[in-house]
């Protein structure tokens, strides 16, 4: 139990960048990892874990490149308890002012019996050997059991003990699939703590997924009883159901720190910001519902609690919209402001753009302000987004012509012209059954690409006749789920834009260059 007077602090580890973009359809280039990493580190990020630099070539060069160009936050990767996976986040890591190894091996009965078939033995003397390795090469080294909960209290105490002795310095528990509850996690964590030596300095953490929806509240059960590391992702993203939300987490132990007493170091005005951000990059929404970030978290349409809050914003609000970057600015932009005036407003909604980056959004700016009368925020938000997604080619798209009607005799019909790869232009038309529909089959066939759509979701991001929609898609190409998002004025452009982010994504799938590493592997804990 916590002590009321005392506010102990909470390392946040987010592993967006490794576990949330395992997630189907939220892969990410290096550039967008490495954008994403500055957020992250710019928002007060602990640790981030980069990637499983074993899993793939772009795996390792993703940690390699946050590694070396992001400063202030510890850099990790992930290796299973073998030398070759040990020795790639190592060399991956060098360049990391702060680097930490986090090793895995499961501990369950049915993780020992199925899949590792191994014995209680082989296991622990495993994981020894792998924390040994990995502390010669960095001097922090986290060790997860896989599957945790799901292992025996007594080996999993036996396995902390002799990981510790190895030189592991943070000692997590996974609940790998989802399956426990806040008291479970809770009584786990301090029949762990109690074994632990109080002057051994080692961490104790929790790495929870949401699969029961519990992800939250059982990592905030685990610092209840003394956890002191939690491991999470912007917007909760991850395999399955997903990971313990970051922005949830930390401003549930911000909101109720007399209950937990504890704290974060997160610079709680970049969650929103670095959401959105994170939404552009993987090409998705934030759902409206969503706990912290989403459009309706700080809505309120029931008119008792219009009066309510008219009367004082405390009796609905238990925070404020301004602490997780959230603006309530009526400030509106027009095709006469300057730069200056959109750089002020960037600053103030929370986003942070190097002086290359501002000149493009300025450009953009300027183009949408001549097809709208007033900017929004949520314009701005939505052009800064469009900054952030998968623009690296190699298709473009330059003319895009549409026919649609009602009545017999009308087919929605499209074509389009497109610029590839070796630069030259190819011109194709398609029919389909909305404009939309036969837009996506003519790029398909200029492209020469067969997809199946399975996820399409517009809305629009501000108010007015004149609001720019926003589309965000989902196709399978090549049997491997992929997301692309756009924002225009025009909902069917949006469509086609966040369709050629599609299309360009699974080009340079395809076409990535081989790698002398294993063949990928995901990694589940």
């Amino acid at each position: 139990m916590t002590d009321k007077n005392r506010t102990d602090p909470v390392i946040v580890f987010d592993t967006t960048l490794r576990d949330g973009e395992q997630s189907p359809g939220c892969s990410m280039t290096v550039p967008q990892k490495l954008r994403m990493a500055r957020t992250l580190a710019d928002m007060g990020v602990d640790v981030i874990e980069a990637g499983f630099a074993a899993a793939s070539q772009q795996d390792f060069d993703a940690v390699r490149e946050v590694a070396r160009a992001v400063k202030g936050a510890t850099i990790c990767s992930l290796a299973r308890c073998n030398s070759g996976d040990i020795k790639a986040a190592a060399d991956a890591l060098e360049p990391a002012e702060k680097k930490r190894v986090h090793v895995f091996i499961a501990t369950s009965p049915i993780h020992r019996e199925h899949k590792l078939k191994m014995s209680k033995a082989e296991v622990l003397a495993r994981a020894v050997e792998g924390v040994r390795l990995a502390r010669s090469h960095v001097d922090e080294v986290e060790f997860s059991a896989e599957d945790a909960i799901r292992s025996e209290p007594e080996f999993l105490a036996e396995v902390m003990a002799a990981v510790v002795a190895a030189g592991a310095t943070t000692f997590n528990v996974p609940d790998t699939v989802g399956y426990t509850t806040p008291d479970e996690m809770g009584r786990l964590i301090a029949y762990l703590r109690e074994r632990l030596p109080e002057d051994s300095g080692v961490v104790l953490s929790a790495h929870c997924h949401d699969d029961l929806g519990m992800a939250v509240a059982n990592s905030l059960a685990a610092v209840r009883a003394g956890a002191r590391q939690v491991e999470c992702t912007i917007n909760g993203i991850g395999e399955r159901a997903g990971n313990c939300a970051l922005e949830e987490v930390v401003m549930a132990l911000k909101t109720r720190s007399d209950y937990f007493g504890a704290e974060t170091g997160i610079d709680t005005r970049k969650l929103y910001p670095a959401s959105r951000q994170l939404a552009a990059i993987i090409g998705g929404f934030v759902p409206a519902n969503k706990a912290i970030v989403g459009d309706n978290a700080f809505a309120h349409e029931a008119g008792i609690h219009q009066h309510g809050m008219l009367a004082n914003r405390e009796t609905y609000e238990i925070m404020r919209p301004e602490d997780v970057g959230i603006s309530r600015s009526t400030l509106v932009l027009g095709k006469h402001s300057g730069r200056h005036a959109l750089a002020d407003r960037v600053s103030e909604l929370g986003f942070t753009l190097s002086d290359p980056e501002m000149e493009q959004l300025f450009g953009r700016f300027k183009t949408l302000a001549d097809r709208k009368r007033q900017v929004f925020d949520a314009d701005i938000e939505a052009l800064i987004a469009g900054e952030q997604r998968d623009q690296g080619g190699p298709w473009s798209l330059d003319r895009l012509h549409i026919s649609s009607g009602m009545g017999e005799g009308q087919l929605p019909t499209a074509g389009v012209a497109m610029t590839g790869p070796d630069g030259e232009t190819i011109q194709e038309a398609a029919v389909g059954d909305g404009p939309v529909d036969a837009a996506l089959k003519a790029m398909a066939r200029a492209t020469s690409t067969e997809f199946e759509l399975v996820g399409m979701r517009v809305r629009s991001v501000s108010e007015g006749e004149d609001a720019q929609g926003e589309a965000a898609l989902t196709a399978r190409i090549d049997g491997m789920p992929l997301s692309g998002r756009a924002v225009d004025t025009d909902i069917v452009a949006a469509c086609a834009q966040a369709f050629l982010d599609i299309l360009n994504r699974a080009h340079r799938r395809q076409n990535a260059p081989a790698s002398n590493l294993p063949p990928r592997v995901s990694a589940a804990i």
